[in-house]
Order: C-alpha cells, then sequence, then structure tokens
C-alpha cells in the first residue's frame, strides 16, 4: 500500500524501538507476518557466517505482537533499499536544507507535528506507482492483517510510576515532572545514560511524554511546559482569580476586569467596608456607564485608592468635572518648598559674656599687687 510512518526519536535504543514499533503497528490497524528492518544493535547481536544472530530481547517482542522479525541482507537494494526508502523520502521533505527552505524547529515537539503533518499529506495523495492513496490501499489490506494485542509490549519501558497529584513521579529519591494530564495514571521510567525517560501508552500506543537530566536526591527537576498556564490575575497578583460565590458579588464583577482587579487589590491592602463599597460601585453601575465605573475602579486598584468616596472621585475626575477643593500651584511668588530660615544661625558659637563690674575684685581672684591705672 506504500503507506508511511515517519516517528522522530531521541535515541535508538531497545525502548524507543519497541515503541516505535507499537506506534506503527496501532497506525496500520493490525499485525502483519514479518516486520524487515535493518541490522541494529537492538535487532541483530552478531553475524555468524552471514547469518544474524537475533537479540533475545527482540524476539520476545515479535512473539508478543506475533510476527517475525527480519532483517535487510548488506548491499541489497532489495531489502536494504526498501528498509531505508521511508527515512531517504521522508529526511527530503523534513529535514531542513538549502534545498527545500525549510525553517528549523526550536523544540522537538515541533518535529514531531512536522512528521504527522508529512505522513497525512502523503497517505492521502495518489501514489506515483499504485495511482491510488496508500489509505485506500490499507484499508483494504488490514483484512489481511494479523489482531493487534489489546496491550503494548512494556516490559522495555523501564519500571511503572503513578503520577501524584502534582504531576510528578519518584524516581531514586528525586520528583521529575509529566505532563499534567497524566495524573493519577500510570508511567513507566527509565535511565539512558545521564537521562530519564518517561514513557506513556495511550491510544496510539506509547509515547514519549518526558525527558530529564539525571539529578539527586533534593534537587526536583520539574519542566514548566507540563503544566497548564497560570491566568493573568493569578501572574499579575499570586493570586486566584475572583469567582463569584453570590448575586451581589456577580453583580460586581460582572462590571468587568477593572472590577476584579480592584477587589483583589482592596483586599489584598486590607480594605475596611469591602462588601458595601462593591454594593455602591453596582448602585453607581445604573447612574453612570457601566464601562465608566468599571475604568474608574480599574484606576483605584492600581492607585491604590479604597477610602471612603475615593471612586465617586475618580468618576467625577474622568467626567472632567471639578472637584471643590482648593488648588495649589506652583510659581515664583509661592513655592511649596520650606524656607530655610530656621537653618540661619545653624553652626554659630556665642562669644564670652561680660563682666558685669569690671572694677570690682573677683572673689576667686589670685592675691597681688592691685593696678594702679597708670601705664606701665
Amino acid at each position: 500500500s506504500r503507506f508511511r510512518v515517519v516517528l522522530a526519536v531521541w535515541d535508538r535504543t531497545l525502548p524507543t524501538i519497541v515503541a516505535c514499533l507499537d506506534t506503527t503497528l496501532r497506525r496500520l490497524g493490525g499485525v502483519p507476518t514479518y516486520a524487515l528492518t535493518d541490522n541494529e544493535r537492538t535487532v541483530s547481536v552478531d553475524h555468524v557466517a552471514g547469518v544474524p544472530v537475533r537479540n533475545p530481547e527482540i524476539v520476545h517482542v515479535a512473539r508478543h505482537y506475533g510476527m517475525t522479525i527480519r532483517t535487510c541482507v548488506p548491499a541489497d537494494p532489495q531489502t536494504k533499499g526498501g528498509s531505508e526508502a521511508t527515512v531517504r523520502i521522508s529526511k527530503a521533505d523534513l529535514v531542513p536544507t538549502e534545498v527545500n527552505l525549510a525553517d528549523e524547529y526550536r523544540v522537538f515537539g515541533q518535529l514531531e507535528a512536522a512528521c504527522r503533518g508529512w505522513c497525512e499529506k502523503v497517505n492521502t495523495r495518489p501514489h506515483r506507482e499504485t495511482r491510488r492513496p496508500p489509505v485506500e490501499m490499507l484499508a483494504e489490506e488490514r483484512l489481511r492483517l494479523h489482531p493487534l494485542p489489546s496491550t503494548p509490549f512494556t516490559v522495555a519501558f523501564g519500571t511503572t510510576r503513578r503520577v501524584n497529584w502534582d504531576a510528578t513521579v519518584s524516581v531514586e529519591g528525586v520528583r521529575y515532572s509529566v505532563p499534567h494530564e497524566l495524573v493519577d495514571t500510570r508511567v513507566w521510567v527509565r535511565f539512558h545514560g545521564d537521562d530519564l525517560i518517561v514513557t506513556a501508552v495511550g491510544q496510539d500506543g506509547p509515547v514519549q511524554v518526558a525527558r530529564h537530566g539525571r539529578s539527586t536526591p533534593g534537587s526536583p527537576v520539574i519542566d514548566d511546559a507540563h503544566y497548564p498556564p497560570r491566568t493573568a490575575a493569578a501572574n499579575a497578583h499570586g493570586e486566584r482569580t475572583p469567582r463569584a460565590t453570590s448575586a451581589a458579588e456577580a453583580a460586581f464583577l460582572a462590571l468587568g476586569p477593572g472590577a476584579a482587579a480592584w477587589l483583589v487589590e482592596a483586599a489584598a491592602a486590607g480594605a475596611r467596608g469591602v462588601r458595601r463599597k462593591m454594593t455602591e460601585a453596582v448602585a453607581l453601575a445604573k447612574l453612570h456607564p457601566p464601562g465608566q465605573v468599571d475604568q474608574a475602579l480599574g484606576t483605584a486598584a492600581i492607585a491604590g485608592r479604597f477610602a471612603e468616596n475615593d471612586l465617586l472621585r475618580i468618576l467625577a475626575h474622568q467626567a472632567g468635572e471639578t472637584v471643590a477643593k482648593p488648588a495649589t500651584q506652583a510659581s515664583e511668588t509661592h513655592s511649596l518648598q520650606p524656607g530655610t530660615a530656621a537653618w540661619s544661625g545653624f553652626g554659630l558659637t556665642p562669644g564670652p559674656e561680660p563682666d558685669p563690674d569690671p572694677g570690682t575684685e573677683s572673689g576667686t581672684g589670685s592675691a597681688g599687687p592691685q593696678p594702679t591705672g597708670e601705664p606701665a
């Protein structure tokens, strides 16, 4: 049928090969009599007199699915060329080159999405030899395929772990994050070199859902991409988005985002009479356009104005009305800068006090001849 299946993988270890094999069979909808592969170390561990010696693990995998694993003959275009045809064709369109001008992939998920799109494209258009879409011919060939096992061969994927409520799994005392959609499900974990690989089995077969570097106890490995995005209010205030639990709260929050921002800021600032002021805002929305009231609430949240009549003053200011209080303007004759007259004598030390009676002998003076008043 020329039905193509292209999967992007990180490595070519036995668990990865088994996962790709299971995914391919589930896309085909059945199991063929044999599968032709290249002479990988995961398939053939040695060649004796030109005869490939199978890896015992891959034999168990083939027995689980009810088929035979065969390898191509080196330098034989009939077998080796057939096993490499899909790789050669897909690389011409998927790998960025100067010929196809394809964009580079920023993340691994973009390459996986490109592979799925390429498979849908080539499997739904007529093939140049059969002149029929491969997906139509596969529907006819599926009648001659063996039944597919309900459960995949999961022994090679590692050990099982239950995903905790915080979307993490514990491996050797270290927490590793997984996509939050897998909470309270079973996954398989294994180490490949310095990487931890997490595999989940879904309707389309085994899928590698997470890959982390090996860590040590006390240093969890968390990927933010495994968790749902936070709301704008939570990012700005670090709290939950306001949700109405009564009719009065619903009427207030219905004014708009400014009302929600006012409630969050007023609660964080410890404002008094929050419920009463919310009721007053709803009443003002009946006298003024609700959009203006919501804008005033948003302004009050930004400026931190939660006192009595602050909302009225902001509404009046937005409407262009003059607030009844004297306005003070700085000028050359009147300045808001305090004067410096109080500092005029700063730093001056007072002199010696004058003698009240210079001609009188002081009781503390020293004995000696008295001055006669004549110049010496």
